[in-house]
């Protein structure tokens, strides 16, 4: 079924606090901007900015505008089945979009076994600003329809522009248990001449029960509190204090267009350890698998995100690429009763 929807604009609340999110997996897919041009007048530099952790709720639509590319490039099958490599699609969503607009549109699907999943693979053809894969409430029927931006607690995944495939370590995988409802969300931005379509969507590898002696999850840790002035630089952070004993195996650092770099450290109480600390490409977000470090109850994550804005215009958080983010997606075992303290 192909499907078409108007253009979604608005604006969205702003949270000025830490998100720290409990993520059963996670990810964000294909978006490819090109940026606008540099702004006159001089650069000034505004203060750091820190808040604490918490757990974050649902995000309303972005607004769109300014400049935004139309999509990264497509990996892995197309819908249904799977690959020489194992791949199989857990779920998709076919789309058309009008020249010039953005929009939001998403897939449920009822999981009708167990499933184990030992790895990830972002499905996002040209147009696809992101992609994110949640456990839905089950107050909608499967099927595909309209929606909004969507941001929870709930989410198992989420791609951006560039995602790499992720690979858990021996004997991790993800659960998603018999009778859950996936709602597949997908932000589309189209800024070419013509019309796009496409399908969009989450593949995976699976494994059997007997593999797994360990639970998976993502928490995404960062902040909200984002607002860099115009012609201007800032750097934000937050902090994720984990309420239990895990261990990280990956890094996925998150921004938008006008972010440049990010610092992910870990915090303990025999020091400090840096885990992440690189120059950052909207188009090239990909995940960094790390020697497991395993991190005490009581013990932080601290993630930096520095920011350019060549624009006469302010920038704050939001979901459109013309506004910023500032997530580090920590893939973490096993999984705790909550995201952060």
């Amino acid at each position: 079924m192909l499907l078409r929807f108007a253009t979604l604009r608005g604006t969205g609340p702003r949270c000025a606090r830490t998100l720290a999110l409990l993520v059963i997996l996670s990810g964000c897919a294909g978006e490819v901007v090109d940026p606008a041009g540099s702004g006159a007048g001089d650069t000034t530099s505004s203060s750091s900015r820190s808040s604490g952790s918490g757990v974050g709720g649902s995000i309303g639509t972005s607004g769109s505008g300014g400049s935004d590319g139309s999509g990264g490039e497509s990996s892995g099958s197309g819908s249904g089945g799977g690959d020489s490599g194992g791949w199989t699609t857990l779920i998709d969503g076919t789309w058309e979009l009008a020249p010039g607009t953005e929009g939001y549109w998403c897939t449920r699907k009822t999981i009708e076994e167990d499933t184990y999943v030992k790895a990830f693979r972002a499905l996002a053809p040209p147009g696809t600003h992101h992609t994110l894969l949640l456990r839905s409430n089950g107050g909608s029927p499967d099927g595909q329809s309209a929606c909004g931006a969507t941001l929870g607690a709930d989410m198992l995944h989420a791609s951006g522009v560039g995602t790499d495939d992720l690979t858990f370590p021996e004997g991790v995988a993800v659960k998603i248990p018999r009778g859950t409802q996936l709602m597949l969300n997908l932000h589309l931005f189209n800024t070419n001449p013509s019309t796009l379509e496409g399908v969009s969507g989450t593949l995976v590898q699976q494994v059997p029960e007997s593999a797994v002696e360990q639970v998976a999850e993502l928490v995404l840790a960062g902040t909200f509190d984002i607002s860099i002035p115009p012609n201007g630089s800032q750097t934000v952070e937050g902090t994720c204090r984990f309420p239990g004993d895990s261990t990280i195996s990956a890094v996925w650092p998150h921004m938008h267009m006008r972010g440049t770099h990010m610092k992910v450290t870990y915090e303990g109480a025999s020091g400090s350890k840096v885990l992440h600390d690189g120059p950052f490409a909207f188009g090239d977000q990909k995940n960094y698998p790390l020697s497991p470090v395993k991190v005490a109850a009581g013990e932080a994550i601290r993630v930096e995100c520095t920011y350019e804005n060549p624009t006469p215009h302010p920038i704050g958080f939001g979901d459109s690429s013309t506004s910023e983010m500032c997530f580090a997606g920590l893939y973490r075992y096993p999984a705790l009763a909550a995201a952060c303290r």
